[in-house]
């Protein structure tokens, strides 16, 4: 499943990167979104865009079309 299909308050596990763009990837890595990191999504702006998630300690945002490129599995 992809990050932006996730709930406020679900759990997950990251699976893969798209690799489609090489830069967001590097970025996204950058950031700790690496194979096996817990993420929690916090909070979903009233329109889908964009979402909070807190990950390693720290909550960060991303944009829905970033999250979508992200595949996680529920915890």
């Amino acid at each position: 499943m992809k990050l932006s299909e996730l709930k406020e308050n679900q759990m997950a596990r990251v699976v893969k990167i798209d690799n489609s763009l090489k830069s967001l990837k590097k970025r996204l890595s950058d950031l700790g979104f690496v194979k096996g990191e817990e993420i929690e999504i916090k909070r979903i702006a009233p329109l889908g865009d964009p979402i909070e998630i807190s990950l390693k300690g720290y909550s960060l945002s991303l944009r829905k079309k970033e999250a979508e490129k992200i595949e996680v599995e529920k915890i």
